[in-house]
């Protein structure tokens, strides 16, 4: 196996920390959240308490003032335990960076603290009925009234969307302005207007809530902007490369953690007088799927690096996406199959892992979206190369 490089002493100390809290306080309760379709508040009280929420919001705001890899420790430690519920991810890695990056002095003071201590559960509301990964497309409405602003609207597929005490929404302010129109406001769900739909019954990651939210007449004062009135969808380009990045991390963890389990269950598991994993067709499948999960791995890894450094462009983050989503699939798909009729029982984490894995191809923008910003670039290289020839 190689060595991951990115990790020093005090990011291992901290993972070991992170492991037993997961094995402490998720691992024995995950399958009832399942049936719940949702985590208590409790269990974010208690990563507040751990440490393990925001890690990067600098110690004025509350944090700790780590580097992204301490995030970085949670994400994979969830991701190992298939701890598919806590939505600490969409907490952490978007709504405290969309506040930590463009909110102000006061925003900052009355929301990060409070995210930090798992007191305030922060969500990101984007997605619409009609509007997806094309968000410009959205048609939720701001509508200025003196110093307020009113927002009707719906929202859909938002996850901690039961729970969350705030949302960072987008919306449209200016209908004619195209991209130009989106602002972002952060809106308290304790406003007169906001409905909590349904919890959503999805195909997998059955312990997270992820809700329909309704916005009729919600008033909010003009401080609630965050960042500048129709400057939202640059925010959000910003910060597009971050929330694919990890998506990688989720993906690149998985395939190493199913593979691990199925090399663990085929070597026990016997048919034909021998283990499964006495089989060529099983040891070829799985040196495939291990060759396959060390390129995405260092690839990975490389884009963590780059996003420390600043570095890290659309393209890069959207390669990283899509290779990872597609080997997560199928690594899921495979490995179950090795698992015979046992794999296709909720019981075994690999039917749950592969229940919850058909969502990495749509969330934070799809593979379709994926391919198109990577033949951009690629065409458009191709572009100048000719020119310049020329």
């Amino acid at each position: 196996m190689i060595e991951r490089d990115l990790f020093q002493e005090e990011h291992n100390i901290f993972r070991d920390s992170v492991r037993r809290f997961m094995e402490r306080e998720v691992v024995p309760f995950h399958a009832q959240w399942e049936k719940d379709g949702i985590v208590p508040r409790e269990l974010w009280l208690k990563a507040g308490a751990a440490g393990l929420l925001c890690c990067t919001v600098p110690e004025e705001y509350g944090g700790l003032g780590l580097d992204y890899l301490f995030d970085v420790v949670v994400f994979e430690e969830l991701w190992r335990v298939g701890a598919s519920g806590p939505g600490f991810l969409i907490h952490t890695d978007l709504v405290a960076t969309y506040i930590l990056s463009f909110g102000t002095e006061e925003q900052k003071r009355k929301w990060l603290p409070k995210m930090v201590a798992g007191e305030a559960i922060g969500s990101l509301g984007m997605t619409e009925p009609h509007a997806g990964s094309d968000l410009k497309a959205i048609r939720t409405r701001a509508t200025r009234d003196g110093d307020d602003f009113v927002i009707n609207g719906q929202k859909v597929f938002i996850s901690n969307g039961q729970l969350c005490d705030f949302i960072v929404l987008a919306t449209k302010t200016d209908s004619a302005a195209g991209a130009k129109g989106i602002t972002l406001f952060i809106v308290e769900t304790n406003r007169e207007g906001f409905r909590r739909g349904r919890n959503l019954d999805k195909l997998g990651m059955h312990a997270q809530d992820t809700s329909e939210l309704f916005f009729d007449g919600v008033r909010i004062p003009a401080s609630n902007i965050l960042g500048e009135e129709g400057k939202g969808f640059q925010q959000m380009m910003t910060k597009l490369a971050q929330e694919r990045l990890a998506q990688a991390i989720r993906s690149a963890t998985v395939v190493e953690t199913v593979i691990g389990w199925t090399v663990d269950y085929t070597s026990q598991r016997r048919a034909f007088g021998q283990t499964v994993a006495d089989f060529q067709n099983t040891q070829f499948k799985l040196a495939e799927l291990q060759a396959e999960s060390t390129v995405a791995r260092v690839y990975t890894d490389k884009c963590i690096a780059l996003f420390m450094a600043g570095k890290l462009d659309p393209v890069d983050a959207a390669i990283a996406k899509m290779i990872t989503a597609n080997l997560h699939c199928k690594a899921v798909d495979e490995c179950l199959q090795l698992f015979g009729g046992w794999g296709y029982m909720w019981e075994y984490p690999i039917c749950r892992a592969y229940a919850d894995a058909r969502i990495i191809k749509i969330a934070g923008g799809s593979i379709e979206v994926m391919k198109l910003i990577i033949a951009r670039q690629l065409f458009s290289e191709h572009k100048q190369l000719r020119s310049a020839a020329e």
